[in-house]
C-alpha cells in the first residue's frame, strides 16, 4: 500500500517538474495566444491619431500589443529551442532577427501604452509626430533622434528574421511545413503592404500572426515521450530475488 502511494507521488511530481521539454512546450502555448492577439487586433485597431491615444479602446488594444510581444519573444525562443539541432545557422539567424525585432517592439508598443496617453494634452506634436513615424509610416514633422532609424531596424528584422526562420523551420521538418512556408513568404512580401492603405496594411500581419500561431499550436500539443526511471522504494525483480536467496 505504502509502496503504491509513494509511486503515485513520484509520478505526479515527475509530471509537475519544469522540464526543458515542459518549458519549450508551454511556449508554444506562448506563441500561439500571441498569435490569436496578433491577429485578432488588426481589424479593430484605432486610428494612430493623437485624439484616439486616450480613449479606452487605445488602452485595451495597447495593453494586450504590450504583452502580445512579450509573449512572441517567449514563443519564438520555444520554437527554435525545440528545432535548434536541425536548424542550423540559418535558424539561430532568423530566430535572433526576431528576437531582435519583437524586442525593439515590445519597446515601442511600451511606449503607446504608458507614455503617449500622458503627453497627449502637453505635448500634441510629439505625439503626432512619434505617431507618425512608428505607425503610419510617415516622415516626422519634428525630431526625434534614433526613433525612426530604430523602428526601421524593427521592419527589416520582422522581414529577414520571417524568411530565414520560416525557411530554417520548414528544412527542419519538426513542426508543420506550410506554416513555415506561410511565414516565410508573408514576411518577404511585407513591404509590399505599404502600397494599401493604411488601414488596409494591418490586415497585411494576419498571415504572419497565423504562421506563428499555428507553429505554437503544433509545439503545445506535443507530447513529448516520458522517459522511464526507476520508482524509488522499488527493488527491481533480479535485486529482490538475489536477497531473497
Amino acid at each position: 500500500m505504502n509502496t503504491n502511494r509513494q509511486t503515485a507521488v513520484t509520478t505526479k511530481e515527475n509530471k509537475m517538474k519544469p522540464t526543458a521539454a515542459n518549458l519549450i512546450r508551454w511556449s508554444g502555448l506562448a506563441a500561439m495566444v500571441a498569435g490569436i492577439i496578433f491577429a485578432g487586433i488588426q481589424p479593430i485597431h484605432p486610428l494612430e491619431v493623437v485624439a484616439a491615444v486616450t480613449t479606452n479602446a487605445w488602452a485595451i488594444i495597447t495593453s494586450l500589443k504590450t504583452g502580445m510581444c512579450l509573449l512572441f519573444l517567449l514563443g519564438i525562443t520555444g520554437i527554435y529551442a525545440r528545432q535548434a539541432n536541425k536548424a542550423g545557422w540559418l535558424g539561430l539567424a532568423g530566430f535572433l532577427l526576431l528576437g531582435l525585432s519583437w524586442g525593439l517592439q515590445t519597446a515601442f508598443v511600451f511606449a503607446e501604452a504608458f507614455i503617449l496617453p500622458l503627453l497627449a494634452t502637453t505635448a500634441p506634436q510629439f505625439v503626432d509626430a512619434t505617431l507618425a513615424t512608428i505607425a503610419r509610416g510617415q516622415p516626422s514633422t519634428i525630431n526625434l533622434g534614433a526613433l525612426p532609424a530604430l523602428y526601421s531596424v524593427v521592419g527589416i528584422a520582422y522581414m529577414l528574421g520571417g524568411l530565414l526562420f520560416g525557411i530554417a523551420t520548414l528544412r527542419a521538418g519538426i513542426l508543420p511545413r506550410w506554416a513555415a512556408v506561410l511565414l516565410a513568404v508573408a514576411a518577404t512580401l511585407t513591404p509590399l503592404a505599404a502600397m494599401l492603405p493604411h488601414q488596409i496594411q494591418r490586415l497585411a500581419a494576419i498571415p504572419v500572426a497565423l504562421a506563428l500561431a499555428c507553429l505554437g499550436y503544433a509545439l503545445f500539443s506535443e507530447r513529448p515521450a516520458t522517459a522511464s526511471e526507476p520508482v524509488a522504494g522499488t527493488v527491481s525483480a533480479p535485486l529482490r530475488q538475489t536477497v531473497t536467496d
